[in-house]
């Protein structure tokens, strides 16, 4: 099955080894920055390449 487009705030959890509630605050600031440029995006989830590329500085999960 192909990966989905955006992560939810366990799988940012997982990936990161923090808390949900760090996580959230993650994404909050992620998705600031994505409103910053104009784009449209949904609370409690951030663009799965995007998380990859600001974390990890690559498009995909290595």
């Amino acid at each position: 099955m192909a990966e989905k487009m955006f992560m939810r705030v366990n799988e940012v959890a997982e990936a990161l080894d923090v808390s949900e509630p760090y996580a959230y605050k993650l994404i909050r600031k992620l998705n600031e920055e994505l409103k910053q440029k104009g784009c449209i995006v949904i609370a409690g989830r951030i663009d799965r390449r995007f998380f990859y590329e600001k974390f990890y500085g690559s498009n995909t999960k290595n």
